[in-house]
């Protein structure tokens, strides 16, 4: 059912126009990405678009699963925006698991900048499709 053609909007290689995140790691506690917008990603001059973060926290938490093992799909997410994300500055998307039950996989995320301050923090609630 959920498969992937490498044209992810957030991670696909093949998207000439996506943000191409790759060289995600995982520290034992937290899976991450480190990403720097250029203009492209504007909202408000100087700052990245709302939707980019959220793209960006909901893509951190996707393949935090996928790489569990588990192919899901976002069916709640709630971010919380504490300030402006600006351009050209080197950002950090992190998440976790918090919980597990059933089909049911619960995350949280925090996008921070290069000083460990948070722009952004999301939780979401993916689900694992029943024919996988």
């Amino acid at each position: 059912m959920l498969k992937d053609d490498e044209w992810c909007f957030a991670c696909g290689p093949k998207n000439p126009h996506g943000l191409r995140l790759k060289d995600f790691q995982f520290d034992g506690t937290y899976y991450w990405v480190k990403w720097r917008p250029s203009r492209s990603y504007q909202g408000w001059a100087g700052v990245v678009h709302g939707g980019i973060v959220a793209t960006l926290l909901d893509e951190v938490m996707t393949r935090l699963l996928w790489e569990q093992g588990h192919t899901v799909a976002t069916a709640e997410m709630c971010v919380k925006y504490h300030q402006a994300a600006p351009l050209d500055r080197e950002l950090t998307a992190r998440a976790r698991v918090t919980s597990s039950r059933h089909r049911l996989l619960q995350t949280a995320a925090e996008l921070l900048l290069p000083d460990g301050s948070v722009v952004a923090s999301a939780e979401a609630k993916f689900l694992i499709p029943r024919d996988e």
